[in-house]
């Protein structure tokens, strides 16, 4: 799949990156590459394979799940411009 500078452009605009004229034939490339990349690696015959998380069969360390912070909500939520039962409130940026 070839993406265009246009493509680039529209992806970028909401992604909300600031791409120069001058970089969009450069990512137009990179970008095509990848979803090449991506469309070889999707025709492949995958059965009998095993989905993995990690090529390598390890497991993760784990850090011991102790707090290491402070509880200062009530310090911070005076401060706050809005606050409900405990909770920060945000305008909503999804419609």
């Amino acid at each position: 799949m070839a993406l265009d500078t246009s493509d680039v452009a529209k992806i970028a605009h909401l992604a909300r990156l600031a791409v120069s004229d001058g970089e969009l034939d450069h990512f137009s490339t990179e970008l095509s590459s990848i979803l090449n990349l991506v469309e070889q690696m999707s025709s492949l015959d995958t059965t009998g394979v095993e989905p993995m998380a990690h090529p390598l069969h390890m497991t993760q360390r784990l850090r011991p799940d102790q707090v290491t912070e402070a509880n200062d909500r009530d310090r911070f939520q005076p401060i706050a411009p809005q606050t409900e039962d405990g909770l920060y409130l945000v305008p909503k940026v999804i419609e």
